[in-house]
């Protein structure tokens, strides 16, 4: 059951947001949830390290299962995202914060990729219509 204002906001937001908007959505919740893996891995409170990082990985699991293999990046991004898999469960594991890191990169740059596609789509189709 949803009570706090905050809660109903957050679920609102996630069943009204456009389906590329709930992709940056999670890559926003899987880069939090890394960077807490790091920080419990950095100040050595594993328990949360192990949390944050099993959360991340769901969140890639959901990217994964997000993915249409009708077009051939899916392909691509799959290994990515089955790579990131690995590598926050090596950070898991060995409590090492380098494989976190990587992993947190590309989630950066995966995000901040689909923020320019979403806008460069916008763009265009705001000059398709102002054409008419």
């Amino acid at each position: 059951m949803i009570n706090s204002p905050y809660q109903i906001y957050k679920q609102s937001s996630v069943q009204t947001a456009a389906p590329e908007q709930l992709i940056i959505m999670l890559y926003d919740g899987a880069i939090r949830f890394i960077k807490g893996g790091i920080e419990g891995i950095r100040t050595r409170n594993y328990e949360q390290a192990n949390v944050s990082l099993q959360k991340c990985q769901s969140i890639i699991n959901e990217l994964i299962a997000a993915l249409n293999f009708d077009i051939a990046l899916s392909k691509e991004l799959y290994r990515i995202y089955e790579y990131m898999l690995h590598l926050t469960i090596q950070a898991n594991v060995k409590k090492d914060t380098v494989p976190a890191e990587e992993a947190l990169s590309y989630l950066e740059g995966l995000r901040d990729t689909w923020r320019e596609v979403i806008k460069g789509t916008t763009s265009t189709i705001q000059l398709q219509q102002s054409a008419e």
